[in-house]
């Protein structure tokens, strides 16, 4: 990573700090840094070998992108996934992979769904025994690979907020073998209509197939909330 670089005394100073933000992303995805930790600059600097001012450009990175709440004076924080924060996330969700299923589907060419196939399976096979963490990360390469057979760059760039919701926020959205099964089937409806080339349809499944998660959450808000002792 060019440990113990001085980005201020080289032209490579963003690159750095991209390279950063790089890192400190992949590690809230696999959430060796869990959603609400506070990300210390001081301890982050000696673990990662890079001086204050890369460390400082990373974080705002990460803060555009919705990983994480820099705080003044207290520093930075991995955002918490509660329901209402899923729900925004999810309305995106939902156009985005809508769209991204559609230009799959028009710019099908054969042999482009097996990843999408070896994605489900991997998925099948970890719904018994139950490995909710094989599942995620299966789930979120199926969504992952739909997003890149878009071909469409404006579309790559929304790769983020799929990993938040999909990964980052995955314990919060209370992932169960049988909602797995469910939506084992929608991916496989999704990728049968793009390998049919078929975009109006695969971009109603894919819509459907998030919209159906937006049910599931705002059912589960709607339960916490009518809990007695909750506040009303």
């Amino acid at each position: 990573m060019g440990r113990g670089t001085d980005p201020g005394k080289s032209a490579g100073r963003i690159p750095l700090a991209d390279e950063v933000a790089e890192m400190l992303r992949e590690r809230i995805y696999t959430h060796r840094y869990p959603t609400g930790s506070w990300l210390r600059q001081e301890v982050l600097s000696a673990e990662l070998g890079v001086s204050r001012t890369p460390l400082r450009e990373a974080l705002r990175i990460l803060e555009q992108e919705g990983l994480v709440q820099v705080v003044a004076g207290r520093g930075a924080r991995v955002v918490t996934g509660d329901v209402n924060t899923l729900l925004d996330a999810y309305e995106l969700r939902a156009v985005v992979d809508g769209l991204a299923a559609r230009l799959a589907a028009e710019r099908f060419s054969a042999g482009r769904v097996r990843p999408l196939r070896r994605a489900i399976e991997t998925q099948r096979a970890a719904v018994d025994p139950w490995s909710p963490r094989d599942y995620t990360q299966a789930n979120v390469d199926f969504h992952e690979e739909i997003i890149h057979l878009s071909g469409n760059e404006f579309v790559l760039n929304q790769l983020t907020i799929l990993r938040m919701t999909a990964q980052v926020f995955a314990p919060v959205a209370l992932i169960e073998p049988e909602n797995a099964l469910r939506a084992i089937a929608e991916h496989t409806a999704i990728t049968d209509a793009i390998e049919a080339g078929d975009g109006a349809e695969a971009e109603h499944l894919a819509r459907a197939h998030i919209e159906a998660t937006i049910r599931q959450l705002e059912e589960s808000r709607d339960s916490s909330a009518a809990e007695p002792g909750d506040a009303s």
